[in-house]
């Protein structure tokens, strides 16, 4: 215990027994079941650059940068002082300086710049360093990296467009695409009246000089959702004649003037201040057409693919700054004479966290590395990535609300407190479950793809089977689950989040069952797959290895 100040109007605001920032730290080298998954699936060759990304994103002015960024958010200067029509968004430096961060380091871009085994694997690794610092500019980035498959459906303008999204040099001004050493891609799908039911969109595209497959298009609506409106180009979905159509939409017109891209509000959020979302409009804005006329949704639906991935990514990422602040919170602050790491119940709270952040953390590694293999043709890793994406998207991303909320009650009243960081945390964790289609629409679609591709279904679970006969628990729970889909197909629309559900868990547990720590695939299988698992974390059995397992997660035994 410290010293008492001699000065007596000190005595009494002497500070002891709390715990101190986690900065100063490698956020990779303090995370060994993402090491591990990082060499496990084939990007190996990437540690060096993940391990140096993840030093600076721990080091105290990253962090604060992080912090600055959502303290200071992004305003919206629609005209300038002259009252000429701008719509330009204005950003904090700590933005621009996080941007820049991602941009260079390829988070955007890895895998088309260096396609080859590892390399959604390795960027997934580096995208959730970013992440646990500030997960708002992984909207424009995310988007960036996810336009390229559906650009591609239109050769001439990805060989235009694809150089500039693929730049590792960020330009955050609002110019002309050829002035610019980088871009950013955004996204305008959803409109008032639709919401996810995109077919329901009104806005209307008009044909100039002849239109058609890259042809010239002016578009005329409202999109009540268009992130990241800094961006300087767009993919939209609007009506032709021939139905919903796709179209990239640039800032700028090809002769330079400002497309008429009008920005009506920035959306108050419950998180994700950072980051600009907005409310737009288009009065015959220029763009031009992406793949078939009138098969809009299966073009864009490419990057939609992309982009849940990585609402997945951020769960994980998010799950894992929130154990690893918890954790090290609880090394450094004592209570009733014990730290408070060495106390049974907290042991279960801190081991039961670990659990679901390694879980998370192994499955997400594992679906990066299917779209590699996807990639390079591999059959089946295209059917595992077709379901197996909407089900992890579903099951991690609505984990992380009770995984945050719970860390964040491990500081007590201090975790409430806006200083300690966790409830920005907290208030991230429900966007990746609604970003890119909510729960009900991602248990949707993975019924579609099993009716649709019932060879998806068998790839799934050929999958899950590696880890047949390894654990009994893990047995029992799959044949149960295969049973109650095949059973019933009459009832699978209304119990498709509990179907989803139990995929999700067959999936992480064969994972942890194959690959994992032997004591957390132990308290996996005991406590989601066989045992009388509480609804709140810190419920697993007794006998489960708290100390074995929270070792693997605390900062200071990683480091």
């Amino acid at each position: 215990m410290p010293e008492i100040a001699e000065t007596p109007e000190y005595a009494t605001h002497t500070v002891f027994n709390q715990s101190t920032p986690l900065e100063n730290v490698n956020l990779y080298e303090i995370d060994r079941p993402l090491q591990e998954a990082v060499k496990r699936e084939g990007a190996g060759w990437a540690d060096e650059r993940i391990r140096a990304l993840g030093e600076i994103c721990g080091q105290p002015d990253t962090l604060i940068a992080g912090r600055d960024a959502n303290e200071f958010p992004p305003r919206l200067k629609a005209f300038d002082r002259f009252g000429n029509r701008i719509d330009e968004v204005e950003f904090h430096p700590a933005w621009h300086q996080l941007m820049s961060l991602g941009i260079s380091h390829g988070l955007h871009a890895l895998p088309w710049r260096e396609p080859g085994p590892g390399a959604n694997v390795a960027r997934a690794a580096l995208f959730s360093q970013l992440a646990q610092v500030e997960a708002g500019v992984g909207c424009p980035i995310s988007m960036t990296f996810s336009v390229i498959p559906s650009l591609r459906n239109q050769p001439e303008v990805a060989a235009e467009w694809e150089p500039r999204f693929t730049s590792l040099e960020y330009d955050g001004k609002l110019r002309p695409a050829d002035e610019k050493p980088g871009c950013l891609a955004g996204m305008a799908m959803t409109e008032k009246q639709g919401g996810s039911d995109v077919r329901a969109n009104t806005t209307r595209a008009v044909p100039l000089n002849g239109g058609g497959p890259g042809g010239e298009y002016e578009i005329t609506g409202h999109k009540w959702f268009c992130s990241a409106p800094m961006c300087d180009a767009f993919l939209v979905l609007a009506q032709t004649d021939a139905g919903v159509s796709c179209f990239l939409m640039p800032r700028f017109t090809p002769n330079g003037e400002r497309n008429r891209f009008h920005i009506q509000r920035l959306k108050d959020k419950l998180g994700n201040k950072s980051n600009a979302s907005s409310e737009v409009e288009f009065r015959g804005a220029w763009a031009r057409m992406i793949g078939e006329d009138g098969r809009g949704i299966r073009t864009i639906i490419e990057m939609v693919s992309h982009t849940r991935l990585d609402c997945t990514i951020g769960s994980a990422a998010g799950m894992r700054n929130a154990v690893a602040q918890a954790t090290h919170h609880a090394q450094g602050r004592s209570a009733f004479g014990k730290k408070l790491i060495d106390q049974p119940l907290m042991q279960n709270v801190l081991a039961d966290l670990s659990v679901e952040s390694e879980a998370a953390t192994a499955s997400v590694m594992r679906l990066a590395r299917a779209y590699d293999e996807a990639a390079a043709g591999d059959e089946a890793a295209a059917l595992l990535q077709r379901l197996a994406t909407p089900v992890l998207k579903y099951w991690v991303c609505k984990r992380a609300p009770w995984h945050a909320v719970e860390a964040l009650e491990c500081f007590g009243g201090n975790g409430y407190a806006e200083e300690s960081g966790m409830p920005r945390l907290f208030r991230e964790s429900p966007l990746m479950s609604i970003w890119e289609g909510s729960g009900n629409v991602q248990c949707l679609d993975a019924l579609r793809a099993m009716v649709k591709s019932p060879a998806s279904f068998e790839a799934f679970f050929a999958e899950v089977g590696e880890a047949a006969g390894a654990d009994p628990r893990l047995d029992a729970f799959v044949a149960k689950l295969q049973d109650s889909i095949t059973s019933d197909p009459e009832t699978l629309e209304v119990r498709a989040r509990r179907v989803v559900e139990g995929m999700g868990l067959a999936f992480q547990g064969s994972m942890l069952v194959r690959h994992g720590d032997p004591a957390v695939a132990d308290a996996f299988c005991a406590s989601r797959l066989a045992g009388d698992y509480g609804e709140a974390f810190g419920t697993l059995p007794a006998g489960t290895d708290f100390e074995a397992i929270i070792e693997r997660s605390a900062p200071s035994l990683q480091a």
